[in-house]
């Protein structure tokens, strides 16, 4: 997991490395500036030779940053023209030494002041560009941006669009943060840069990974730049960002070995559905079975078993329980199941159980009766609503996931919770069975996701994955992690059943591994998010179903296994 700085603590960390480590500014600056050289060949399929790239800069340290990657790029044999919004006299620091650089070796340099003489030039120009880099503004900026400039950013997005669409190809490609937004925001507050791909330095800033502002990142690279990484753990963050290294650390600690067998991968218990959403309990069972767990049993109300057998996998083991006169499972079924819920190593509940008051009860129990670490999901959120957590015990009591310091969370595989811990709780609603269980109609209750995730999570001792464009998840210890894989095509009926198996698997291994259960649920919804961008590009948004989504599960585990 990466830790997410402020610009003011980013600003620190650079300071503190010059003051304290001798490391020049200027070389952090040309340290950037080679990092998205790097990230733009490696775009231009190896090589810039011959390419046309323009280079948008501000007179700050970001137009420093493009000023000195115009050159390493010039020097690459690219065609390179740099527009400075401002002029080179106004500039500073090691921006100035930067731009008198890049002024001796390109010979396209313009400075403009005005949306005038932006046009005069711009519908006069070929417009070929392989690469539009935006060095404007950066982390530095708290406010809209002047109205002149955020019509040129408005026009620059159009004619991106517009060349990809009718002409060719063309890469958008942003330095540290895209110009227009508040680098410690998630909120819009202007005008903003549309990014294919953002180079980032050291660590993720908040606008990087927050929805809506992540949305205009595109493709976040994430680069060190001669920090030592010792500066970036003196300084308190809670939030965090899940990393590819999250899903392949968790599945290497997990890998099948000679002696591997059905009872040492983890049994998964999944009760779900009814006689109306039957689906529901296929979709999760199957979903769970793919994830490399050993053993998956559904339980479901007796007069929904057939139709799930007959769609789910073969090796999905089925017990059928006593239901409600809706069909739905009824509160005596706790007792027939006490052996499973003794044996087994998870437990899912919630999708497609439907409500009623006997329901209720029988979710209740299950809760308060747990074992082991549960997955509350769909139904059984709604009749847990208002949540007041009287089935946990205070945090104080939870495992070590929520008394580990940041560092630690960041670098160190945990092992799982002491023996005498309350088994985790893991709730998994999205926005509208949050506010529910908030207890709220009010969506200000929820506008800031990060600090509504944390104190539900600290309040009642929970594991909280919050969905929706960019999902949250939240320990007892007041840790947020976002998650940066996904996409919109997730948001589709099934697809919260198939995370929630994804879960139900990962965790019953977790449990038979020892591994820690907070960094296990990160690694799933990571793995869920990779299997949800495959189906995508295989698919598409429109047409990619829940049942894709799992299936894609098998393209997620060969990419991590050959990384």
């Amino acid at each position: 997991m990466q830790k997410v700085l402020t610009a003011e603590q980013m600003r620190e960390v650079d300071r503190l490395t010059t003051e304290r480590y001798g490391i020049p500014s200027i070389l952090l600056m040309e340290n950037a500036a080679h990092a998205v050289a790097r990230v733009i060949t490696e775009k231009l399929g190896g090589s810039v030779k011959g390419k046309s790239i323009l280079v948008l800069c501000g007179k700050g340290n970001n137009g420093g940053d493009g000023a000195a990657l115009a050159r390493i790029l010039q020097l690459a044999d690219a065609q390179v023209e740099i527009i400075l919004f401002g002029k080179i006299e106004d500039t500073d620091g090691d921006a100035r030494i930067n731009f008198d650089v890049a002024k001796g070796i390109i010979d396209w340099v313009r400075e403009f002041e005005s949306r005038e003489e932006w046009d005069e030039w711009f519908y006069q120009s070929w417009q070929d560009w392989a690469v539009v880099v935006d060095a404007v503004f950066g982390t530095g900026l708290n406010r809209p941006v002047d109205i002149w400039l955020g019509n040129i950013i408005r026009h620059i997005n159009v004619a991106n669009e517009a060349k990809r669409e009718f002409v060719g190809e063309r890469i958008a490609i942003s330095l540290d943060v895209p110009s227009g937004l508040n680098s410690d925001l998630p909120d819009i507050i202007g005008e903003v840069f549309q990014a294919d791909a953002t180079v980032t330095f050291t660590v993720p800033k908040p606008a990087n990974v927050l929805s809506p502002a992540s949305s205009f990142n595109g493709e976040i690279f994430v680069t060190n730049i001669g920090s030592p990484y010792t500066l970036v753990s003196e300084f308190e963050s809670q939030m965090f960002c899940s990393e590819l290294d999250d899903a392949r650390n968790w599945l290497i600690d997990t890998d099948f070995e000679y002696d591997s067998y059905k009872n040492k991968r983890g049994h998964s218990l999944i009760i779900a559905g009814s006689e109306s959403y039957s689906g529901a309990a296929v979709l999760c069972g199957n979903s769970a079975m793919r994830s490399g767990v050993g053993l998956v049993t559904i339980a479901t109300p007796q007069s929904s078993k057939d139709s799930v057998a007959s769609r789910v996998l073969p090796e999905v083991m089925i017990r059928r329980v006593a239901e409600t006169a809706s069909g739905s499972i009824d509160e005596t079924a706790f007792d027939g199941l006490t052996d499973l819920l003794t044996k087994a190593d998870s437990v899912a509940i919630g999708s497609g159980l439907s409500l009623d008051e006997s329901t209720k009860r029988f979710v209740e129990k299950v809760i308060e009766n747990r074992r082991q670490p549960t997955i509350v999901d769909a139904d059984a959120l709604t009749l847990l609503s208002p949540f007041e957590g009287a089935m946990q015990k205070p945090a104080r009591e939870q495992g070590r996931s929520s008394q580990r310091s940041d560092h630690a969370l960041a670098d160190t595989r945990a092992s799982g919770p002491d023996v005498d811990d309350e088994p985790p709780l893991i709730l998994t609603p999205h926005e509208g069975e949050f506010m529910r269980l908030l207890g709220t109609t009010d969506k200000d209750a929820i506008k800031d996701r990060v600090a509504a995730v944390r104190e539900f999570s600290q309040k009642h001792n929970v594991i909280l994955v919050l969905k929706g464009e960019r999902v949250l998840i939240g320990e007892p210890g007041g840790k947020v992690v976002v998650n940066p894989t996904g996409n919109s095509g997730l948001g589709k009926a099934g697809n919260g059943d198939t995370l929630t198996g994804i879960l139900a698997g990962f965790v019953a291994q977790a449990v038979k591994f020892n591994i820690d259960i907070f960094e296990t649920v990160v690694a799933a919804v990571y793995v869920a998010g990779m299997a949800g961008d495959v189906a995508e590009q295989k698919y598409g948004k429109r047409v990619m179903t829940a049942s894709d989504v799992r299936e894609c599960l098998t393209d997620v585990f060969e990419k991590l296994a050959g990384n």
